[in-house]
C-alpha cells in the first residue's frame, strides 16, 4: 500500500532550532510529570520532561539544575532535556 507524503503544512511543529534554551532550577514538583522551574532572571515556566529524558529513567528533583527548550510563542510553557549533575 503506497503511502502518502508526510504533512509539511502550517500546522507543522517548530524545528528545534527555533526553541529557545535555558538553564533553570526545579522549585516544585507538580503533578502529573508537571515542574515549577525558575530562570535565573526570576521568570516562573511551568515545564515537562522531554519524551527521551522519560524514555532513559531520567528522574530530577527539587531544586536540581535544568536545562529547558522555550518556545519563542508561549513563555510560560517548556521542555527539560537535560539535568546537570
Amino acid at each position: 500500500r503506497a503511502r502518502s507524503p508526510p504533512f509539511t503544512g502550517a500546522g507543522c511543529a517548530m524545528p528545534r532550532s527555533d526553541f529557545i534554551e535555558t538553564e533553570g532550577t526545579i522549585t516544585r514538583m507538580r503533578g502529573h510529570g508537571f515542574y515549577t522551574v525558575v530562570l535565573a532572571n526570576g521568570h516562573e515556566v511551568l515545564a515537562r520532561m522531554s519524551g527521551r529524558m522519560t524514555k532513559n529513567h531520567i528522574r530530577v528533583i527539587q531544586d536540581d539544575r535544568v536545562l529547558l527548550e522555550i518556545s519563542p510563542a508561549d513563555w510560560s510553557k517548556g521542555r527539560i532535556v537535560y539535568r546537570y549533575k
